[in-house]
């Protein structure tokens, strides 16, 4: 009898549940020595795949329309190009694969197993969780100077990601505020859009204290579109009391006033008086271009870049990156990649590979736009085409300061898939997609 009951219960659990566990596996510490490797999370992503497929071959589905297949399947076109043409077949499959996993096989198992709005917000949530998590330990680290060095001073808040991958805090928290945004804009009940709002504006600090300027400019870029997407009205309110909170949050308690108002200041002179981290940018990013030159088609091969840095850079180039604090000890970090997406594929998989990948995300946009309008004006979903909207801008803002690496490269993958099943799914089932029942009944008793 207690198997009986227990069986049909477990039937009901969201098939999504797996995605939960990747994204809550990345509120665990690094292992000592494992910045900027694969983690616990990047193995539990291989197993959701696994997963995926077993769900699709046990219950004989279609696992993907035509439109679906063509779009996330497109960068497979110039990895495969760029694998071949990679400096050793080691190298070369490695590379294919962690861009396999992040841009196609991930995504399209999160496509499959969403089974409508309920799970969508369900991840979202888990997002704004993590988010918390690791902004509340980023600002434990800043209050106490436990942080990453930064100026001399171990200040800089990292979360659980250590001094070797400064930016996972910032990403985890930058996309945890842009989906409290996307739900607190929503057409959800009161006291749930009242929750994400409370979020939001608890993880401007710990975004602020990261010291992160890349992260600074698109999570403002971003959260000003969904603003703008959701309507006037909205934007106004919701812009003023997001004012309100930063000139309370820095000006009237002065969290880190100085040092946050020389990092801000610094944004303003990258191109008149840049310090020796955005010398070693400009100068990797000219470095990238050299290498697309060289090989304009195909591009020098996936993980090429570190081999033919040194060919094609300057003498402004310093040797490395200096990480110190968080627990470890000072490191020397080498400069491996030019910190930018775009320039990284087009060095690597040259036009090819540059085309079909933001090929890829351009059609998402697009797709998951139409979407939005959509549900704007005579449907419901609204939440969850600003998230998918506000994660792909997000994403494509960071992609000019940053590119793939470390363990919260995973991440980058579930909002990926995110995106792709609101562009190719979820906007066009608006009216009939399935809701998660508990997350249903909440909403309901919410209302009341």
């Amino acid at each position: 009898m207690s198997q009986a009951l227990t069986l049909p219960r477990v039937r009901r659990w969201p098939p999504v549940l797996p995605v939960v566990a990747v994204v809550a596996l990345l509120a665990l510490p690094l292992t000592p020595g494992a910045e900027g490797g694969a983690g616990p999370a990047d193995a539990v992503s291989a197993l959701v795949v696994l997963y995926c497929a077993i769900r699709l071959v046990r219950d004989r589905r279609r696992p993907l329309t035509r439109t679906s297949a063509v779009l996330l399947g497109l960068p497979v076109l110039g990895l495969a190009v760029a694998a071949a043409g990679a400096a050793s077949p080691g190298a070369g499959l490695g590379g294919m694969g962690r861009y396999l996993q992040v841009f196609v096989l991930v995504p399209a198992a999160v496509l499959l197993l969403i089974r409508g709005r309920g799970d969508f917000r369900l991840l979202a949530w888990s997002f704004v969780g993590l988010a918390l998590w690791q902004g509340a330990i980023g600002a434990h680290q800043y209050a106490t100077g436990t942080g990453a060095s930064y100026r001399g001073e171990e200040i800089r808040a990292v979360g659980t990601f250590g001094a070797g991958d400064v930016m996972g805090m910032a990403t985890v928290v930058s996309l945890g505020l842009v989906c409290a945004v996307g739900l607190a804009l929503g057409r959800t009940s009161v006291r749930q859009r009242a929750v994400a709002a409370g979020c939001a504006v608890a993880l401007l600090l710990p975004l602020a204290l990261s010291f992160s300027r890349g992260a600074w400019i698109a999570t403002a870029v971003t959260c000003l579109a969904q603003l703008l997407l959701a309507g006037m009205r909205r934007a106004l309110t919701v812009g003023a009391v997001v004012a309100a909170a930063a000139v309370i949050l820095v000006g009237g308690f002065g969290v880190g006033t100085a040092m946050l108002q020389e990092r801000i200041d610094s944004i303003t002179r990258v191109a008149d008086a840049p310090d020796q981290s955005v010398t070693d940018r400009y100068t990797m990013w000219a470095a990238a271009v050299g290498m697309w030159r060289e090989q304009p088609l195909a591009g020098v091969g996936l993980k090429g870049f570190p081999e033919h840095r040194d060919a094609h850079a300057s003498l402004a180039l310093s040797s490395g990156s200096d990480t110190d604090g968080a627990g470890a000890g000072f490191r020397r970090q080498p400069l491996l990649s030019p910190h930018n997406m775009y320039l990284l594929v087009l060095a690597e998989q040259g036009l090819i590979g540059l085309l079909a990948l933001a090929g890829s995300w351009l059609a998402l946009l697009v797709c998951a736009l139409r979407g939005l309008v959509r549900v704007r004006r005579d449907g419901p979903g609204l939440d969850c085409a600003l998230i998918a909207c506000g994660l792909l801008t997000w994403q494509l803002t960071d992609f000019a300061y940053a590119d793939i690496g470390g363990p919260s490269t995973v991440l980058t993958a579930v909002s990926f898939g995110l995106v792709a099943w609101w562009a190719l799914v979820g906007s066009g089932a608006v009216r009939t997609g399935a809701e998660h029942p508990v997350l249903e009944r909440a909403e309901r008793v919410a209302a009341r």
